[in-house]
């Protein structure tokens, strides 16, 4: 018989999928690193268990103790799974601009949700990093997770992520490119291709009103880079200590707008149903090759993040995408940006 101990079992192994209509003017092999096929629909799965273990064996979550942590919901799903498996309280805290599907999603699981201002500072007691860290100090027995600076968070995908795409890709892959929020994935899984080929590129997709990209380029955090976007799960108002800047060999923004066209596009001509940062890293993708070209012989990996259930209210919603100009009256689609 063939069966997992637990749902924590089933975590990792997930498919390469080739990419065909969305990419079909490319002359390179395009692969999706699948990573819904977790049991919580994300890659944070990985590192919401390994985060749990690693704190379990030093001695940070004691028995019976409360996890807390701020997340934009996918990462709260790898640590409820954990949780309920191990036994532990679970609290996240939320900014507000992410979708009602998330929150609701981790509620079902058995965490408590927090909402927080999105368009607050980061050092802002309302902020959901302020919250979190609040909440650690006031609540016995618990354990402030902070994905953004806990190694263990690129550590997974180092151990995971990274040796499953070069065993998946018989050491064929490359380019990487994948969607910057904690750092954790492109970090984890740039230093393990890297080790196993230097010559493979890492790219990270950024949003507009995110740090990345300039910080990268010029070392200056600038401040008048940051304002309030609609795309979830990527870019940062902060520099996490878990994005490894000497890993990543080149970044590129991609649009609100474009982020959700293409996050529709792939559910309707890849069978793709997937979370908005997808849309991100697949507009991305075209954009790196019209800036450097990628050719016949390059394989490149894109990882998808997350599942689409968790974006119906939004981009899979036709008012609200009219609402944002992301559609036409007809639901057709904008020129794309430039």
């Amino acid at each position: 018989m063939e069966y997992a101990e637990n749902i924590l079992g089933t975590i990792g192994n997930t498919p390469l999928v080739k990419m065909n209509k969305l990419v079909e003017d490319l002359p390179c092999l395009v692969l999706a690193k699948y990573e819904t096929f977790n049991p919580g629909n994300s890659t944070k799965d990985r590192m919401g268990l390994k985060m749990v273990e690693d704190a379990e064996a030093d001695g940070r979550l004691k028995p019976g103790g409360t996890i807390i942590e701020g997340t934009s919901g996918n990462t709260g799903m790898g640590l409820a799974l954990a949780a309920i498996t191990k036994g532990y309280k679970l609290i996240c805290v939320l900014a507000d601009k992410q979708s009602k599907e998330k929150m609701d999603i981790l509620r079902a699981v058995g965490a408590e949700v927090y909402v927080c201002p999105t368009n607050v500072e980061p050092d802002d007691p309302r902020s959901y990093y302020s919250t979190s860290k609040r909440l650690s100090e006031e609540i016995p027995n618990s354990w402030y997770v902070n994905q953004y600076d806990n190694p263990s968070n690129a550590q997974a995908h180092y151990e995971s992520t990274g040796p499953e795409i070069w065993k998946q890709t018989d050491g064929k892959i490359t380019h990487f490119v994948v969607g910057v929020g904690t750092g954790g994935t492109i970090s984890g899984v740039g230093k393990y291709l890297k080790e196993q080929n230097p010559n493979i590129k890492i790219h990270g997709i950024d949003t507009y009103g995110s740090v990345f990209k300039k910080y990268h380029e010029t070392g200056i955090f600038d401040e008048n880079e940051i304002y309030s976007y609609v795309t979830e799960g990527i870019g940062e108002d902060i520099l996490p200590k878990n994005v490894n800047f000497e890993i990543i060999d080149h970044f590129t923004k991609v649009t609100d707008k474009d982020a959700a066209i293409y996050t529709r596009r792939l559910a309707k001509e890849e069978g793709m149903f997937l979370g908005n940062s997808a849309g991100s890293a697949i507009k991305g993708l075209r954009q790196i090759h019209k800036e450097y070209g990628f050719t016949k012989d390059d394989v490149v990996v894109v990882l998808f993040h997350d599942h689409g259930s968790r974006y119906v209210g939004k981009f899979f919603n036709d008012d609200w995408m009219l609402e944002k100009g992301y559609i036409n009256e007809d639901g057709s689609y904008p020129e794309e940006d430039k």
